[in-house]
């Protein structure tokens, strides 16, 4: 009985140790896992964003599977403790759980191709990404707890002190580790930085743990350097980001080759192109929705004497801000832009220069609320969260407010991705933006292809300025179709549609065919 009681005290220390100083180091051990459990959680969402973006079925995947592996960690961790588990045995697991968190890296590289090849949608992918690279680590972290409460319970006879202190912190120190990964670690030192300094953590308390078993410890140091040799030779330290934010993966893609002359540049935010701008022509708009967006204004505004006033809703790659300080010298602009990244990275890569634009580094919704007694020409909704509009964006609400912003006379018009040709957010936004505006229409591109991904164009105001079908005055021949009636015509009724309100709003339930498919890809 002595010896196994020998073998259940932790191996860096005497039993000398007096007590409580034993206790107070299981208590740091498990609030440090517990850290490191919720640093690996926010990192994931960020770490999977190239390639399956960031939307409401990620962070539902991130969480269910992180909590799965949470749950069977503490079931084994409990029986584990009751069958002789020893601080030798809690050292073995945060090694392991180091090695598990540094090989996410390497089984990125194995499992991103073939599953970025496959024909799943999103929903499916979002869930094999993350249990894949996520359920094993949060498994064995989910081991701690337990094991050193149980050890601790040895040691000191206050079972509900015991008890409600190791909850306690292993809390705190989940909510420490999700704020500090929030707000601090992703934004100072990048995803990938990250999720090695997780397991280098895990690997010290390991180290703690494991000071008087050096063959354990041999095995553990020959096990991580293979894994990080593999991981350099797969090319899983690379950060496939040219910019990291608080927001979005930032890259810079070269398109020249879908520009008839001269060289282009297009941003990657997370993992869809959110712009394309040319070197020295601005005012070309190479993806169709931005061209038919800049021949409906050019439509409504005509041939108007003076500077007209716009406000953009979402920067991006500052493409359509820069064609407008181009065709409309004198304009009045303001863009609200989220995310202070985008427009150093737009300034710095894609050739656009500030010069009078009015930059508001904040949520569109809340600058405009905060412009009292402005009015503009012209407001653009080009703001997407994944293959969404964000759901506040598209609310009664919120063209109530865009309506009280615009000039009598003035234009609303925005892009939205859905399906054709039964587009149900976009036919619930029609339903909804008609209780607002007097003339609300519905765009595509003429040739449009049924059972296909479509980005379309809403327009709204309360007079009618475009006729059904609109041929491209500038740039590439283009023609597009009013497709409000067609759309209204077929498919779900719009009775059968929700009006989008802020207490009701279900956007990823109306784009399930773009989440559940290929299509959303």
């Amino acid at each position: 009985m002595v010896e196994r009681m020998r073998d259940m005290e932790p191996e860096f220390s005497p039993s000398t140790v007096p007590v409580r100083a034993r206790v107070a180091w299981y208590a740091l051990a498990i609030f440090l896992s517990s850290a490191c459990l919720m640093v690996l959680e926010i990192a994931a969402g960020r770490l999977l964003a190239p390639y399956i973006g960031v939307s409401l079925y990620s962070w539902t995947a991130i969480i269910g599977v992180v909590l799965g592996g949470l749950s069977l960690g503490n079931w084994l961790g409990g029986v584990w403790a009751d069958r002789g588990g020893s601080g030798q045995s809690a050292g073995m697991v945060l090694g392991v759980g180091a090695l598990s968190c540094l090989g996410i890296l390497l089984l990125m590289t194995l499992i991103a191709p073939p599953l970025q090849r496959s024909e799943l949608g999103l929903l499916t992918m979002s869930f094999l990404f993350v249990a894949a690279l996520f359920f094993l680590p949060a498994m064995l972290l989910g081991v701690v707890t337990p094991l050193l409460t149980t050890l601790a319970l040895r040691l000191d006879a206050r079972t509900g002190h015991i008890v409600g202190m190791m909850h306690a912190l292993a809390a705190l120190g989940s909510i420490v580790g999700t704020f500090a990964t929030g707000y601090l670690f992703i934004q100072y030192f990048g995803t990938y930085s990250v999720i090695i300094g997780t397991s280098g953590v895990l690997g010290l308390l390991s180290l703690a743990f494991l000071l008087r078993a050096r063959w354990a410890l041999l095995g553990l140091a020959i096990l991580a350097v293979a894994m990080a040799g593999w991981t350099q030779v797969r090319g899983g330290f690379l950060q496939p980001c040219d910019r990291e934010s608080s927001y979005f993966c930032i890259r810079v893609v070269d398109m020249s080759d879908e520009v008839p002359f001269g060289h282009a540049r297009g941003m990657v935010l997370d993992h869809l192109l959110h712009g394309i701008s040319h070197d020295t022509r601005p005012e070309l708009l190479l993806a169709p929705y931005t061209h038919l967006m800049d021949e409906l204004i050019a439509a409504h505004l005509g041939d108007r004497q003076r500077p007209p006033a716009f406000f953009f809703a979402g920067g991006g790659s500052y493409t359509q801000p820069r064609a407008v300080q181009a065709r409309y010298p004198g304009a009045r602009i303001v863009v609200a832009e989220l995310d202070p990244q985008v427009t150093a990275v737009a300034q710095s890569e894609l050739y656009f220069e500030p010069g009078d634009v009015r930059i508001i580094h904040s949520d569109a919704r809340r600058v405009l609320q905060q412009l009292h007694g402005h009015s503009f020409d012209v407001i653009v909704g080009d703001v997407f969260h994944d293959i969404a509009v964000p759901f506040h964006l598209v609310t009664r609400e919120y063209a109530e407010l865009v309506k009280s912003r615009l000039a009598p006379d003035g234009l609303y018009t925005l892009n939205v991705v859905d399906v054709y040709p039964d587009p149900r957010l976009v036919k619930s936004m029609l339903k909804t933006l008609r209780q607002v505006f007097g003339e609300v229409r519905v765009w595509t591109e003429a040739w449009t292809s049924p059972d296909s991904r479509v980005t379309y164009v809403i327009s709204a105001g309360d007079t009618h300025t475009a006729p059904p079908r609109v041929h491209a005055m500038r740039g590439p021949q283009r023609e597009w179709s009013d497709v409000t009636e067609l759309l209204a015509g077929q498919g779900t009724p719009l009775s059968a549609l929700p009006l989008l309100t802020d207490d009701h709003v279900p956007v990823e339930r109306l784009l399930s065919r773009l989440i559940f498919t290929e299509l959303g890809r």
